[in-house]
């Protein structure tokens, strides 16, 4: 989340103190139930119990985390590729990923994305001097940005609270790290100020979509309809469970009841040539399970289509061919692109942060290397090894030799394995690799 101020504004107890609260407003009105509901805390769980004793199963499908990791295992369970014709740079990309698990990384801001709409990354100076990333959850960290169409960010505000519930954060502007505490009412600065040492405010936002809702954000109330009536349907299965035995036209003392529920067993007499004996059966209530199953289908095919995440756990799934799987997954494909663009986008400011400070320079990295970064987003389809060999092959002589390499899935790093290829001393291999 964003808020906008005026491009001098200074930070105050005030101004920290006011937009905090708004920011908590946010959270406890829009980003808490989609966190709660990934982690499956939805509503039926706080529903007031029934009364007299009836059935109340409490029963969630956590259709909220199914739809959040199956599109970010789309959407990055094939690793980002960032590349560069400059080696030094090169080089500096991967220490930062293996200092900062870079993998895992970009997977958690993905996935905070698109649980609230938005995630965080914040930068940071580690103890051996290398750059530190972080991710947090748009739940714990927010920006203030200049009201101007540009919306530059004037200052980075994290906070958070301990295990005795004493809060506690920090806020970045472009020069200082300054942390802070909540005491008797009021927000309290530290005295000392922390050079970060980048040209920038050291975080950067990553957007799901350019209105910050969450994936199943849309199809929520679907999910808590779905989740109430199954419950409801386990109630009802509960009640046909304690069906009430009927006795008419005879007399049932306590202990014929007793001998009854033991012994399983009902002998009374009675004449049946002239129809006067008595009738022992259960009662019934009226089922409505197809209609409750007509619900649940309904609501279940509502939450993917409105979510736009394709159900991969359907059994037509593991039938269709690769063709019509590429249509079933068409809307989460389009999602993928919109998403990508943005995380493309956020990625190039990381750079651009991370470049700035004395560290990279230290490591012989240009200011403005991130210029001329190439990040690649692959979708992760169903693997067809030979149909991209196909693609590949088609492509001879209209792209690079880089390009062609980089529609094969089996190929992690274009140019580590030109190199490894080159390393061989086969260069005819990779001037051929595709004829």
């Amino acid at each position: 989340m964003i808020y906008h101020i005026p491009y001098d504004t200074e930070m105050s107890k005030e101004l920290l103190g006011k937009y905090i609260g708004k920011h908590k407003q946010y959270v406890a009105r829009s980003a808490r139930p989609l966190m709660d509901a990934y982690i499956n805390k939805y509503p039926i769980f706080l529903a007031p119990p029934k009364m007299d004793g009836k059935p109340d199963n409490r029963i969630a499908v956590n259709y909220a985390k199914y739809i959040t990791d199956t599109f970010n295992g789309f959407f990055i369970g094939i690793p980002v590729k960032v590349d560069t014709e400059d080696e030094t740079v090169s080089e500096y990309i991967d220490l930062l990923d293996a200092e900062n698990d870079g993998d895992n990384l970009n997977a958690e801001v993905s996935k905070l994305a698109d649980i609230c709409g938005s995630s965080w990354e914040m930068y940071y100076n580690k103890e051996d001097g290398e750059t530190g990333i972080t991710y947090l959850s748009d739940t714990e960290a927010f920006m203030l940005c200049d009201d101007s169409i540009l919306e530059r960010p004037l200052f980075f505000i994290r906070y958070y609270k301990d295990e005795d519930g004493n809060e506690y954060g920090s806020y970045s502007d472009s020069k200082i790290v300054r942390h802070f505490w909540y005491e008797g009412g009021d927000y309290h600065f530290e005295d000392d100020e922390h050079i970060h040492g980048f040209g920038y405010v050291p975080a950067v936002e990553y957007l799901s979509n350019d209105e910050r809702m969450g994936l199943f954000e849309s199809a929520l109330p679907a999910i808590n309809a779905y989740n109430k009536a199954l419950s409801e349907k386990a109630n009802d299965v509960d009640y046909f469970a304690d069906a009430y035995l009927k006795v008419i036209g005879a007399s049932v003392d306590d202990d014929d009841t007793f001998h009854i529920r033991r012994t399983r067993v009902v002998n009374f007499d009675g004449d049946i040539s002239e129809g006067n004996y008595p009738i022992v059966e259960f009662m019934e209530k009226p089922s409505s399970d197809e209609t409750q199953e007509h619900l649940l289908d309904r609501l279940k095919t509502d939450i993917f289509v409105t979510s736009m995440v394709a159900n991969i756990s359907d059994e037509n799934f593991g039938t269709a061919s690769g063709i019509a799987l590429r249509y079933k997954l068409e809307a989460m494909s389009n999602l993928f692109v919109s998403k990508a663009r943005r995380f493309t986008s956020s990625m190039i400011e990381r750079y651009k942060i991370i470049f700035s400070s004395p560290v990279a320079q230290m490591h012989g990295v240009p200011k403005d290397a991130w210029k001329y970064l190439d990040i690649h987003f692959t979708p992760n389809y169903p693997a067809n090894v030979e149909s991209e060999a196909t693609v590949a092959k088609n492509l001879e002589g209209i792209v690079s030799k880089e390009t062609q390499l980089k529609v094969l899935s089996v190929v992690d790093n274009v140019k580590d394995e030109v190199e490894r290829l080159e390393a061989e001393q086969m260069p005819s291999v990779v001037d051929n690799i595709f004829e």
